[in-house]
């Protein structure tokens, strides 16, 4: 399969099955769009013809391309057939049983009310909790007890608003790190915040012992104040970024995100990065909202569009500022087109209800921290392990040749499937598809793929 596409100013070709990617001329770029459906003679026809009128083009010149555009073929580096299907769900059944990460739920709670929070305000659809050391405690010693040979693992400390459960959090960290040379395991630890409870304890504690902080921020001032309010119905902005632009500064160049969260207000949300790049932030994610269909906040279809436009300025502008010497990271644009995940990893797509798992403040498991609160997909509890094998069977079955409309995505090998948890929320399946997340990929892909070449290309 090929993907072709033009961006950039650059004629790009993807050849989905062997990874190649080419940037061609104008002549190559279409030979290789009619190479597998017309005849050798036609193609040379009709190209002498497109280009009769360019001095620079030769008949010669189009035959030249077509024999290295038949080399490449030969080679295995254009219209390489899908010789993979037979290794779906092969890394999968290999490390069955294995837990590799845990997102503890550290409090079902949170002080603020934004309307679109996808676990309604913290609490999952269920009650108000925190989690106690007890049960953290137990869900540590849970995934050291399913984690194999695994010597890394990965914990993210969740909600809600953890730092609502602040003395637990350090708590947790501390038995972590009381353990984990006895058994020859390391902990990371990453924490998500909205920030409000950031103080110089938290600062100095984040710094020291997560490996990853993810901090909430929407962009501009008046997008995030009308969504992340206070339960009296004030936003957030001005307590939060201080303390963000703080804590950022202390840890010294260790692994942070801001990470936004763009709706129907604010489609256009390039200037949302514009502003946390001039608040001095440059470790950047912004992610389309995940709502109810029907939800005031929702994309539309004219959002989708106005979007799509936005992640190409948005690559520019990464371009831009990269050839100026003030590059910035954007999390969906972070590819490695030398390597990447295996080809196991690929096809077999996310571990979620498998290596990874959702712990809520009583103990339950779930698959991701999407699914907590849906009862047919809970899977057990750190007591008595995984009991719904039946539920998590669902989840080792999921990759990209389990969804009919990922046979024929150029894009399948880089979003190996997409997210169960958006599928199943847009088609009550977890081997569904969400369309416009689907949309959304793919363009942002493309933008990633040109980024990377230009970039290579100086």
């Amino acid at each position: 399969m090929i993907h072709q596409y033009k961006l950039g100013g650059l004629n790009i070709v993807l050849d989905v099955c062997s990874g190649a990617i080419h940037v061609v001329d104008e002549v190559a770029y279409d030979i290789i769009e009619k190479y597998e459906s017309e005849s050798r003679e036609n193609i040379i026809n009709e190209l002498k013809e497109k280009y009769s009128s360019r001095e620079d083009i030769t008949e010669g010149d189009i035959e030249e391309c077509y024999a290295q555009v038949t080399s490449l073929r030969d080679a295995g580096k254009l219209f390489a057939p899908d010789t993979f299907e037979p290794m779906a769900g092969k890394l999968k059944e290999k490390t069955a049983g294995v837990v590799k990460a845990l997102c503890l739920h550290i409090a079902h709670t949170c002080n603020l009310n934004c309307s679109y929070c996808f676990a309604s305000q913290g609490k999952y659809h269920g009650e108000r909790a925190v989690m106690s050391f007890e049960v953290g405690k137990r869900a540590l010693d849970f995934l050291i007890e399913n984690s194999g040979t695994r010597r890394n693992l990965e914990v993210d400390f969740f909600g809600g608003e953890p730092l609502m459960n602040f003395e637990v959090v350090k708590q947790l960290v501390a038995y972590a790190r009381e353990v984990e040379g006895k058994y020859n395991k390391n902990f990371r630890f990453t924490l998500t915040t909205n920030g409000v409870l950031i103080d110089d304890d938290v600062i100095d504690f984040a710094n020291r012992e997560m490996s990853n902080v993810v901090l909430s921020l929407d962009g501009r001032k008046e997008i995030h104040d009308e969504f992340r309010v206070d339960y009296a119905g004030n936003g957030s902005f001005d307590k939060i970024v201080p303390k963000f632009q703080k804590l950022v500064e202390a840890r010294g160049g260790k692994e942070y995100y801001m990470r936004g969260t763009f709706t129907h207000r604010n489609p256009d949300f390039l200037e949302d990065i514009k502003v946390m790049l001039d608040l001095g932030f440059n470790e950047l994610s912004m992610e389309p909202v995940v709502c109810a269909p029907g939800d005031p906040a929702e994309l539309t279809e004219s959002d989708m569009e106005i979007v799509k436009e936005q992640y190409e300025k948005l690559a520019m502008l990464m371009l831009e500022r990269e050839r100026e010497g003030r590059p910035f990271t954007f999390y969906h644009y972070m590819i490695d087109l030398t390597g990447g995940p295996c080809i196991y990893k690929r096809i077999s797509g996310c571990g979620s209800g498998t290596e990874y798992m959702a712990v809520t403040p009583w103990g339950d498991l779930y698959p991701c921290h999407q699914f907590v609160g849906e009862e047919k997909y809970k899977l057990g509890d750190i007591y008595n392990g995984v009991t719904n094998k039946a539920a998590q069977c669902e989840f080792a079955e999921c990759n990209v040749y389990s969804r009919e409309e990922c046979r024929d995505c150029w894009a399948r090998l880089y979003c190996s499937g997409g997210c169960a948890a958006n599928a199943f929320h847009a088609t009550g399946s977890v081997k569904g598809i969400y369309k416009k997340g689907c949309e959304l990929f793919k363009k942002r892909m493309e933008c990633a793929i040109m980024l990377a070449i230009a970039k290579q290309l100086g």
